[in-house]
């Protein structure tokens, strides 16, 4: 059960970020979301068409946002990258941004039922 909260999250986070810095909250943008199930793994890839992130390396550093103004905590991907054991971003300005984790699984069955 950690395993499936903890994947929730990460999707959550994902999107999250997606659709408030991705989008502006723009209702129109879409995000695209593929899961991969292995033996002992789970590759997750959440894509969207936004602007793009400027800085990526700034927008990873703990309790950064660049929405002050939402109350944004700034640790979405702090999260992802503590609850997947990889994670890299991709990112173009006016593009968008894809986002890959994968997270280690103790067993399969859990995350199937």
């Amino acid at each position: 059960m950690d395993e499936l909260t903890e994947i929730k999250t990460v999707v959550s986070e994902a999107v999250t970020n997606s659709i408030i810095h991705g989008y502006e909250n723009d209702p129109t943008g879409q995000v695209y979301i593929s899961a991969h199930l292995y033996e002992n793994e789970i590759e997750l890839i959440i894509r969207d068409e936004g602007v793009g992130i400027s800085d990526l390396d700034e927008a990873k550093q703990p309790l950064f946002t660049s929405k002050p103004e939402l109350e944004r905590s700034g640790m979405g991907f702090t999260i992802m990258e503590n609850f997947c054991h990889d994670m890299k971003v991709v990112s173009e300005p006016l593009i968008g941004t894809t986002v890959y984790l994968k997270k280690q699984l103790a067993s399969t069955k859990a995350v199937c039922r």
